[in-house]
């Protein structure tokens, strides 16, 4: 497929943003009711829920867009994704063990990413009632109202996983306001672009389906995803995860970086 061939961003953000919804609907079907649950390598659940919102994202989206490479935490991985221009990165549910054990704060990611960059994107969050969308260039969303752009250089509230959210909290001299651990990645980082939190880490081993919605939902309010070097990640590799993450505006972005350096936090 040539660059001319491709749909614009926007369309795309349709296209998902649509998916993302009714996807929503099938979740919250299994969502405290009955929903199996099986345990993958690691100890990692994997539930009914998953699985029923990826054979159904899986028909739609590539059905819609056949042309488009597919990665999916719950679809067995295929070299063909990296020949293609496109790709639909998915994570059915992000934080199934918080929609297992019924928190709220879970949700369906979806992005199209671009020559390894997100260009659309989207967090269906069905059990808080929110939507969080944005595409390349058209600023962010959150339940289809534009979300400000980030300001400010100072950093009071963060959140991160439940081990580095204990490790920030007893950390001499820290006057930092932890946010109680949050179940799904995705919705950590989304929160810095809501305003809810300053800052996010996360630690090492988060894959692209867990961050590639969020990102550009970051960037389009003036946020930015990054490594310690402050290097952006980059999408559809052969290896899907990634190492040490951070998430803040862009003018704070030098300050959390040099704060979790200096606090050990994702080592």
């Amino acid at each position: 497929m040539v660059e001319s061939d491709l749909a614009p961003p926007s369309s795309d953000l349709e296209l998902i943003e649509h998916a993302a919804r009714k996807a929503g609907e099938i979740a919250m079907s299994y969502f405290r009711a009955d929903n199996q649950v099986w345990h993958k390598h690691g100890n990692s659940p994997v539930s009914e829920a998953d699985f029923a919102v990826d054979r159904f994202l899986t028909e739609t989206l590539r059905t819609a867009r056949p042309d488009y490479g597919w990665l999916s935490e719950e679809t067995e991985d295929s070299g063909e994704r990296l020949s293609a221009s496109r790709i639909f990165v998915v994570d059915p549910i992000d934080g199934t063990r918080g929609f297992i054990d019924g928190r709220k704060e879970w949700c369906i990611s979806v992005a199209v990413v671009e020559n390894g960059v997100p260009v659309a994107g989207v967090l269906e969050c069905p059990a808080l009632s929110e939507t969080f969308a944005a595409a390349s260039g058209e600023g962010s969303r959150l339940n289809g109202r534009p979300l400000e752009r980030l300001s400010g250089i100072g950093v009071l509230s963060i959140t991160a996983s439940r081990k580095l959210n204990d490790a920030i909290s007893a950390s001499p001299g820290n006057e930092l306001t932890v946010v109680p651990f949050i179940p799904s990645l995705a919705y950590r980082l989304a929160m810095v672009a809501s305003r809810k939190v300053d800052a996010a880490f996360a630690r090492p081993g988060a894959s692209e389906w867990d961050i590639a919605a969020a990102d550009i939902i970051l960037r389009e309010t003036g946020g930015a995803l990054v490594d310690l070097d402050g290097v952006q990640p980059q999408y559809n590799r052969p290896a899907t995860k990634s190492g040490p993450l951070l998430a803040a505006g862009t003018e704070a972005v030098k300050g959390v970086i040099e704060l979790a350096k200096s606090g050990g936090f994702l080592h």
